[in-house]
This record gives structure tokens, sequence and C-alpha cells, in this order.
């Protein structure tokens, strides 16, 4: 699909979003080069997988691939059939169900794994090499000629079979730079790829080199796509696939919530969104089915999403804080983007909602005052509340429940 671009005279500003013009300040997009056709290449069945004690049976493999159809996403890793033979029947059972997004397998660079991947049924292929050489030295054991020989092999192999290849250089950031460039135009010129995926494997790569490593890649394969592969080692793998994006790169690999090995990959919904909300790009995603999408991987899986984290956090539309459940008291019902800078109805999440803990105050018995259609007008009676709230919260280190709270105020109510 084409993408959208935003070009109404507030694009941080609409009914749905709240963010900030200065993300569309002149100085703040110089350089931006987006591409076209944005496509969002999901890889948690795959690569996901790999975030240890994480394991998927075929069937959740194959519900998932139909949800990630449903939201919307372009291309779908299915997983690698060498891995095991329910992998391979996955993948099979999820190509056979022609569900709209293109299915790719992932093999190694040799012909062995291109082999099982044209048994599984798929037309498109990722083939990954590693391609520092002292990954090459220590992990694998290899010479660098070794690494540019079986890639050469197995990608004029694959290609010869009829396979759309995506060549995926493993450790490509911490190569050196003259080195990974010699190489991978070596490889498109001897060997084969349809588009070039940059990998980031160990997360080394910081936002502000991203732009330069997609003008040195495109200088040397200005003909193919380029995909972008960015682990979160350091927080950064959404932050660095925008930059690539707004670089010009065609392609970015994320995984559901940020699944993935060690600290796993870019979150879809972190890219997804921050392109929609301050970038002004549009790419066709089913926005209303981030937070349910998040939810059902946590159901089947045991993984638990951190509670506040954006987009996907459960409780990140929670209120706690007195100030802000004034905010939310003031502005929720006439201005509800004064307390978030999007609606969470957007996502598919559920709507703000006031806490009641610590950091309670005036505006929190108010509102679940209001709730009880208990009318108290002395300010001392609610200050009295408060006390006991904050003193009930520290008690028992935790939030108090709805009717924790009734039992204070009644309490409290009855003795004034």
């Amino acid at each position: 699909m084409t993408v959208k671009f935003n070009n109404s005279p507030t694009p941080w500003k609409t009914d749905l979003w709240y963010t900030s013009p200065w993300n569309f300040s002149e100085e703040a997009r110089k350089g931006f080069d987006f591409s076209k056709k944005i496509q969002f290449h999901d890889v948690s069945l795959r690569d996901g997988e790999q975030q240890s004690g994480l394991i998927f049976t075929k069937d959740q493999k194959v519900a998932l691939a139909e949800k990630l159809a449903e939201v919307g996403i372009h291309r779908i890793e299915a997983g690698m059939p060498a891995v095991s033979d329910q992998d391979e029947g996955a993948i099979k059972e999820i190509v056979r169900r022609n569900l709209g997004p293109e299915i790719f397998a992932f093999a190694r660079c040799m012909k062995d794994d291109v082999k099982r991947a044209l048994d599984c049924g798929v037309k498109s292929i990722v083939m990954e090499v590693p391609t520092s050489d002292h990954l090459l030295k220590y992990a694998y054991r290899w010479e660098v000629q070794k690494a540019i020989d079986v890639s050469i092999e197995s990608t004029l192999y694959a290609r010869d079979n009829g396979m759309y290849v995506s060549f995926f250089t493993i450790d490509g950031t911490r190569t050196g730079i003259d080195e990974y460039l010699d190489l991978i135009e070596l490889i498109a010129e001897n060997g084969h790829m349809d588009e070039l995926t940059v990998v980031d494997t160990m997360g080394g790569l910081m936002p502000q080199a991203v732009p330069f490593l997609i003008k040195k890649v495109k200088e040397r394969i200005s003909d193919k796509p380029i995909g972008i592969h960015f682990h979160d080692d350091f927080g950064l793998g959404a932050a660095n696939t925008l930059a690539g994006l707004a670089a010009g790169a065609d392609i970015a690999h994320t995984t559901i919530s940020g699944i993935g090995e060690r600290a796993g990959n870019a979150p879809y919904e972190d890219v997804a969104l921050s392109l929609l909300t301050m970038y002004g790009v549009d790419t066709g995603l089913k926005y209303n089915k981030f937070y349910p999408l998040s939810q059902y991987l946590q159901s089947i899986s045991g993984l638990k999403v951190r509670q506040n984290r954006g987009i996907v956090g459960e409780n990140v539309s929670d209120i706690e804080s007195g100030i802000v459940a004034g905010w939310f008291k003031n502005a929720n019902d006439e201005a509800p983007l004064e307390l978030s800078p999007y609606l969470y109805s957007l996502t598919g999440h559920p709507d703000a909602k006031v806490t009641i803990g610590k950091m309670s105050g005036i505006p929190t018995v108010d509102i679940y005052l209001d709730k009880l259609g208990l009318d108290v007008k002395d300010a001392d009676v609610k200050l009295e509340i408060v006390n006991a709230i904050k003193a009930k919260a520290f008690e028992k280190s935790a939030l108090l429940t709805e009717q924790e709270f009734e039992e204070i105020a009644r309490n409290i109510i009855d003795k004034a």
C-alpha cells in the first residue's frame, strides 16, 4: 500500500491525537526522505520467539499470523523451517491460508535451508549471513571468504528457484564501514538480492548514525529496497527504525510489543503510531487492533508487558496523581487530549481512568463521591477522606478498590 502523508495545516493536532508542532518544523524535518511504500515486516514468529523461554505452538503461530493480517501488517516472517518440524508445519499452514500479507521463511545462507523453505511453499525468503570479521572469527569460526562464498552460492540458488531474496546481514552495524559496504556490493553483483536488510544485531547503533548508514548503503545498492532490523538493547529500537524510515528505508522489521532476542526488537506499535502522530505518515495499519493484539500475545504466551509501557501497557491510561485527576475532572469530557498525546481508543485501549492511592487528592475524592451519589460540601471532610486514603495505601502498599474508598468515605461522612 502507498502511505498517506498528512498535509493538513496542523498535522500534530487532530481529533485523535495532539503531539507537538516542533515535529513539523522545517528544521526538524530537514533531510526526511520517506519511502512512498513503507512496509512492516513482522518477525514475531521467528526473532520474537528467540526471546528466551518464549514458545509458540503451531496453532498459536497460525493464530498470530491471522491477527497480524487483521492489523494490516504487510509481510510476515513465519519462521525458520530448519528449527523444527512444528515450525515447518506452521509455515506451510500460514502459506496455505493465504492471509494477505507476503509470507517469508527465514534461512541461513545454505542451499539445504533454501530447499526446506521451498518445500514450505513460500515465494519469499530472508537469508542471513554474518558480516563482521569478529563475529565470524569468534562465533562461527569462519573466514570472511567463507561467508562470501556461501552467500553467493545460496542466494543464486534461491533466485534460480524463483524466490524473492532479502539478504540479511547479521551484525552489519558492527562491521567496519568500508568492509560492510564492499561486502554488500560484492554479493549484489556476484550473488543475488532483491532487497538488502541492514541489521543492528546488538542494538548498538544510535539514531543520529542511522541516516548516514542508510545514505552510504543506498550509494552502493541504489536500485533495491532497503530493510532495517534494529534491536532494542539500549531502548532505541523504535527510534532507530523511525530514523531509518525517515532516511528512506522501505521496510521496517518489527515485533508485537517488542518481543525478541535479548532485549527484543523494535515494537511495531511504537513505530507505526509515532509515524502517524509525529511524522504525519499513515502506513494503513488498523491502529485500533494494537492493544487487543498485544493482550492476545500475552494471553497465549504467559509474557507480561510492563504495566505502564507506552501504547500497550495495561495501566498506561491510569491516573493516580491528585493534580492530574483534577485535569481529568475538568477536561476529560470536553478536551480529553489535554490528558494524553492520543485518544486511547485509537489503539483499542480502555479509556483513561482515575485510580485511588497514595498520590490521590481532593479531585479524586470528588470523582468517586460523585460516582457514589454522595454530596459532600465540607472541604475538611474531603481532606480527611484524602488522608485516610493515603494511610490505607501505605498500609497495603497498593491502590485502593472502589469498595475500600466507599467504606472510608461513608465512615468519615457518618461521623462528621
